[in-house]
């Protein structure tokens, strides 16, 4: 059952399409998925198919639709391991946003049992916002289950994303076992000055964190 939006957020959104639609594209988003070894084959699923449902959420799709939003997928796991699964498209209609939906839900996966480089995810990601140089705000999406322990330094990369403009937010994925908690590490070493993360209390937890996210970042803000 679709849960009801927060009463702020309604009214941001019913607000807008009373406005009618935006001029131009209002931001990019890239979307990222982790593939590192800690995560199994159902919990990939999990986050294809969690994705998948909250871009299809009528709140969602009209928000997007909107802002004339751009969205790409990557998925990232280990050194030198980032891909480009779905390429830039822009929010232009529901079919629009239908097969996006579609297509993040059908996504195969292309990285398994590697390391977790974040730097290299925000690099790889932050290099894609070249194609879609005329959207107003470029924001990056780290999603994952576990900190850095592979590829290039994160402080350079995600210093190289604030000078371009970049926003990163995250959803921080939280399993009960871990030593080191990674809403904390995402709050003090990724996400950028105005940025927000989101905890997912396990995998299960992730559609939700998800919708909540895309939500919190698409609806335009009062005033």
């Amino acid at each position: 059952m679709r849960q009801p939006l927060p009463p702020r957020i309604a009214l941001v959104v019913a607000s807008a399409l009373l406005a009618g639609p935006s001029q131009g594209c209002e931001i990019a988003l890239v979307l990222t998925i982790d593939t590192s070894g800690s995560i199994d084959r159902g919990e990939y699923r999990i986050q294809t198919e969690g994705l998948a449902d909250a871009l299809a959420d009528p709140e969602v799709a009209d928000a997007l639709i909107l802002g004339q939003v751009a969205l790409a997928v990557v998925q990232w796991s280990g050194a030198g391991q980032q891909s480009l699964s779905l390429p830039w498209r822009r929010m232009l209609s529901h079919d629009a946003v239908a097969d996006f939906s579609a297509a993040a839900r059908d996504l195969d996966r292309a990285f398994a049992g590697s390391d977790t480089a974040v730097g290299e995810a925000i690099g790889f990601s932050t290099d894609q916002f070249a194609a879609v140089a005329d959207c107003r705000r470029h924001i990056i999406d780290i999603s994952g289950d576990g900190p850095i322990n592979a590829g290039r330094p994160l402080g350079p990369e995600r210093n190289r994303a604030i000078d371009a403009g970049i926003a990163i937010n995250a959803v921080a994925i939280e399993d009960a076992g871990q030593s080191i908690p990674i809403t904390e590490f995402y709050r003090r070493a990724v996400i950028t000055p105005g940025g927000f993360v989101l905890t997912a209390r396990g995998l299960t937890d992730y559609p939700r964190a998800i919708r909540e996210k895309l939500l919190r970042e698409v609806a335009r803000p009062m005033g």
